[in-house]
């Protein structure tokens, strides 16, 4: 029977190492994982296109759906290759996206390395205004000063300006004109303004957000519209829709104009994966784990929602270091992210210590396996040596990988200036890298409050399931589920994800003065707004609002969430809001403060269609009272033993819900391979997802 159009949709992931498509079509799933092309990102999304679609023999005019993740939009701005921006700013202020918080991130480095601004100094120009916090004009926009900067930008060739005046959050008169006499010059200047980039208070994370959308804007335009356009020449002739950093969709017209959206749309995507799983699983307390070939994303989930934040940082010059990046303001899945990927390289410093990332060696050369020219040893080459991978069926078999060169690029690398076997040598490799994310996990949980302990792991992405037994070994974690399609997770979350849009406004407003009108006149802008993307790419969808206010203390330099009602506010739900203060700040912090006021300084909004119904429970099977018997093995590096030992290799889809595996143990699918430690056993649950339990543990 044929498959209706609008149950044939596509997701295209793009990662610093791989490209993964996954093709659902009716109840079937097909996927395809090809090497990322870094000079022409699109060739790689259409080469894996047209594999998919090829195995499904689906054309593509039946597809109904397209969604899309990238990570141009990071690496952009992480390489700094980006485009050459100008910012014009409030006269006196020039420099305060340079100053920023004015801290030290690294107390005791005399040397400090600060984030350069993506606008240098001699490409901030300051121009005649002034608002107050209440958005009152104190000195109306000089438009000369506007136009004196004009010459500027032909004479330093600007490609994109960035636009960030004092309290422009409160009344964006000033820069929209700003945008109007620049704009009538410069008619093909793609300009960003902060009051619709980031309308929040706090200007340097303001000015950042909007330098950050302006760098990326001209490239992410250029390759979203040729991407489009190729995609339409084959046949395309469906909803074209971009994953976003808060869990979302939004439609290709509104990416282009604000791409910071997308910084990190692709580990968005696996933790929405994540959640679904959590929820059809009834796991209350779960940590996602994704590991690609460039980075490791860990996510903590609780009661099925992931962490979220507004605010993050992107190329930082410190690992792992808060405030040693550059700050972006929007919505987002709040992660931890290390580079420790399949990809990320390995070598001996001056000291004689190993240290693996986050330096990777990306699709081109690729790890030494590859035979690709790379000659550095990284983690993929580690686990080929340890016998984790199949190498003729690597990435389904479009990556055919040679052991040899993995073990020479190691033995020169490692093994030789620390003078350890080979296998040893590559143990090493892969600790260094397990005992990494493992620290990075810990310490994001404590940061937030949260216990890493018995929580469940869902393992996902091409390099996850090779490590996740082993790092649920580091954790303490006994269980860990390995979805459907893990190799290529990030595309299938998107696959889950609901079409939404958030909107945030800065509006100053204490409890004791509140006025539920002007909140109400508040609310019902952000709503239009936000339904005007939504429906645009959800056309007759029933749509849900979801509305917070961010509240502090009188004084106070940071805000909790506290939720509205979704309905109009009236005048008494200032004492209503009051009572929703204190429960979250004694949730957060253990007490009030007596005597205190609090205050409402920002306001989101989020319209969202609703979330599928992917997550049904299903009932249990009844597991095999006897493990399965391998018909094939392998020589697999035990970690407990320190030594090769014989592993049972197992083909994923020859195994059948209630089949039960005993490790050491493989199990082969075409985007990734699953390694049960030789301390853990496995069955395929209801789902045919693989539920691995550490040996002593009751399923």
């Amino acid at each position: 029977m044929a498959t209706a159009k609008s149950d044939v949709r596509l997701a295209v992931d793009i990662g610093g190492t791989f490209t993964d498509v996954v093709l659902q079509h009716g109840s079937n799933q097909t996927t395809a994982k090809v090497l990322t092309t870094p000079s022409a990102p699109e060739d790689g999304v259409l080469d894996g296109v047209a594999k998919a679609l090829a195995d499904a023999k689906i054309t593509p005019d039946a597809v109904g759906l397209l969604i899309h993740g990238t990570t141009l939009a990071t690496n952009a701005i992480i390489e700094r290759k980006g485009a050459k921006i100008a910012l014009l700013t409030t006269e006196g202020h020039r420099d305060a996206v340079e100053m920023a918080l004015e801290n030290r991130f690294e107390q005791y480095d005399i040397m400090i390395d600060r984030p350069l601004p993506l606008a240098p100094r001699e490409l901030r120009w300051p121009v005649r205004e002034r608002m107050n916090v209440a958005g009152d004009p104190l000195i109306k926009l000089d438009d000369e000063s506007v136009r004196a900067v004009l010459p500027l930008i032909e004479k330093h060739q600007i490609e994109a300006l960035a636009v960030g005046l004092l309290h422009a959050y409160a009344n964006p008169a000033h820069e929209e004109r700003v945008r109007e006499i620049v704009k009538s010059a410069f008619p093909n200047l793609p300009i960003s303004i902060s009051s619709e980039v980031c309308p929040e208070i706090r200007e340097y994370e303001r000015q950042s957000t909007t330098c950050a959308n302006a760098y990326v804007q001209p490239k992410m335009a250029a390759y979203l519209t040729a991407l489009d356009a190729r995609l339409r020449e084959l046949g395309f002739n469906c909803p074209f829709l971009l994953m976003t950093s808060g869990g979302g969709l939004t439609t290709l017209e509104n990416a282009i104009r604000f791409p910071i959206r997308l910084v990190e749309s692709g580990p968005a995507g696996g933790a929405i994966l994540a959640a679904e799983v959590a929820g059809e699983a009834g796991l209350d307390r779960v940590v996602s784990y994704d590991m690609g070939g460039t980075t490791a994303k860990i996510c903590l989930i609780d009661d099925g929602q992931p962490l979220s934040t507004r605010t993050f940082e992107v190329a930082r010059a410190y690992r792992n270091l808060k405030g040693s990046g550059l700050p972006v303001r929007i919505p987002a899945i709040e992660m931890v992210e290390i580079g420790a990927g399949g990809g990320s390289l390995a070598h001996v410093d001056g000291m004689g210590r190993l240290e693996v990332g986050p330096e990777s060696a990306g699709s081109y050369p690729g790890p030494a396996c590859y035979d690709l020219g790379g000659t550095q040893p990284s983690v993929t080459d580690a686990d080929v040596t340890l016998g984790k991978i199949s190498p003729d069926r690597f990435a389904g078999g479009n990556v055919r990988l040679v052991p040899e060169k993995a073990g020479d690029a190691i033995h020169a690398e490692v093994g030789g200036p620390l003078n350890m076997p080979t296998p040893l040598a590559a143990f090493a490799i892969a600790e260094i890298v397990d005992e990494n994310m493992a620290n990075a996990a810990r310490v994001h949980a404590i940061e937030w409050g949260k216990d890493i302990a018995e929580r469940t792991m869902i393992a996902f992405g091409g390099a996850a399931p090779l490590h996740a037994s082993r790092l649920a070994e580091k954790l303490g974690l006994t269980r860990v589920i390995v979805p459907s399609g893990a190799g290529v997770g990030s595309a299938v979350g998107f696959l889950r994800a609901p079409i939404s849009y958030e909107v945030v406004r800065s509006r100053y407003m204490r409890l004791d003065g509140f006025d539920a009108n002007g909140a109400n006149r508040l609310l019902e802008d952000m709503s239009r707004e936000a339904r005007a993307v939504v429906e645009a790419g959800a056309v007759g969808a029933k749509l849900t609002e979801t509305r917070l206010a961010y509240m502090r203390y009188v004084g106070q330099g940071h805000e909790i969430t506290v939720p509205l009602p979704d309905r109009p506010l009236v005048q008494e739900d200032n004492q209503n809001l009051l009572e929703s203060f204190n429960e979250a700040y004694t949730t957060l912090y253990g007490q009030t403060v007596p005597g205190m006021q609090p205050e409402i300084l920002s306001w989101t909004l989020t319209v969202s269609t609703e979330k599928s119904s992917s997550s049904k429970r299903l009932e249990e099977v009844a597991l095999d009272a006897d493990f399965t018997v391998p018909t094939q093995t392998r020589e697999l590096f035990d970690a407990a033993r320190q030594e090769f030992v014989k592993a049972g290799l197992f083909d994923r889809f020859d195994l059948k819900p209630g089949s039960r595996i005993s490790g050491p143990a493989l199990i082969v699918e075409p985007q990734t391979t699953t390694v049960v430690a030789s301390t853990f056993e496995a069955h395929i649950d209801e789902r045919e997802y693989i539920v691995m339990t550490a040996k002593g543990e009751t399923n």
